[in-house]
């Protein structure tokens, strides 16, 4: 099987991911679940992964392989795609993972990110964390970010990702695109130099060690808008992981910088729709009240969840509580979302109570 078809193939079905390991069919991922490419093909050898890698790969990342066992990179095709990859060895042989990018960029309303976060996208200054588990459409949402704050404000947006999956045109702000790897090191050095450049605004493709983290804080302190990922769930874990990140002697002054720098977290996860046909994002909002800032610099973040619940004012809403209301309007199942609520007892009352409501009509 020849890589263009299979990726004519993916872009057909929209699906998300294609794998390619030894010892198993092609698959994809459609709607969440793995499927094999053609059910008649036989289990990929080790010469058709390796042709398969070969007909994408350039040099300079084949030889990363070689030297560190995997690598990343972004990649065209053509005008119909474009693919985030991470080709690795297992076994001893090559295996590949490709991402299929969404041609277009969504809109707040298509996602579902509450509308309040195009307010907080024109603060001059503040952290705003993307958070959830990898394959969460995180880089979708920032995407969205960067492409309103790219059409309504007049601005230097300034972007660090590995690798760089959307392509931002320069609109009413300018966008310049570093790839870690390519253009630059690392996340760290790309966030020191960066502050040279005069940006005003800083996306961190991923905090993914502690000198990012405090590079994105301090950038947020110093009066710059910077918007990041994490890989956890949940606003107080989200917290939690960055304090837990430095020593114990810096955490107090770790909790009062986060405590005045960070704006919003937004934590999300994709389900699949009822219907079968497509995913849903589940989105908790927490915005940074004085209450809440108060909260982190005491050390009590477990009572984080209880000022998002009372937060409504604010467009705050738990993971839980989206559930419901997706749920309610028949768009995920029950199966699907107990496995994934914060509190499944607490949310099977609810569900029970609003079966009883709608019985009673």
């Amino acid at each position: 099987m020849e890589m263009d078809r299979i990726l004519k193939l993916c872009v057909g079905l929209n699906a998300s991911d294609i794998h390619l390991t030894v010892g198993r069919q092609a698959s994809f991922r459609v709607h969440g679940k793995l499927v094999p490419i053609d059910e008649s093909s036989a289990p990929l050898e080790p010469k058709d992964t390796e042709a398969l890698m070969k007909s994408i790969i350039s040099e300079h990342h084949r030889q990363k392989v070689e030297e560190i066992g995997g690598v990343d990179f972004g990649f065209s095709y053509g005008k119909e795609a474009r693919f985030r990859v991470s080709v690795f060895k297992q076994k001893g042989c090559f295996a590949l993972v490709l991402r299929q990018i969404p041609k277009k960029i969504f809109t707040f309303e298509e996602i579902g990110i509450p509308s309040k976060v195009k307010e907080l996208l024109h603060k001059p200054r503040g952290l705003i964390l993307v958070v959830g588990p990898t394959g969460s459409g995180k880089t979708t949402t920032l995407a969205t970010m960067v492409d309103y704050i790219n059409t309504q404000r007049n601005c230097h947006i300034l972007t660090v990702e590995d690798p760089i999956e959307y392509f931002h045109d320069h609109k009413n702000s300018i966008v310049n695109q570093r790839e870690v790897g390519v253009d630059v090191s690392t996340f760290h050095e790309a966030l020191i130099r960066g502050l040279r450049q005069d940006p005003d605004v800083i996306l961190v493709g991923e905090m993914r060690d502690l000198q990012t983290m405090e590079a994105a804080i301090s950038a947020a302190e110093t009066g710059h808008l910077v918007l990041a990922t994490l890989h956890t769930t949940g606003a107080a874990r989200t917290v939690d992981r960055i304090i837990d990140a430095f020593p114990s002697h810096q955490q107090s002054q770790v909790r009062t910088q986060l405590a005045s720098s960070i704006t919003a977290i937004i934590s999300q996860l994709l389900l699949p729709k009822a219907t079968g046909d497509g995913r849903v994002a589940v989105i908790e909002f927490m915005v940074a009240t004085n209450s809440i800032q108060n909260l982190i610099r005491e050390n009590k973040t477990f009572r984080i969840i209880s000022d998002i619940q009372t937060g409504l004012k604010h467009g705050m809403r738990t993971f839980d509580s989206h559930l419901l209301e997706l749920f309610a309007k028949g768009l995920i199942t029950l199966e699907d979302m107990l496995p994934v609520s914060y509190d499944p007892d607490q949310l099977m009352l609810q569900i029970n109570a609003l079966a009883a409501a709608q019985k009673k009509r």
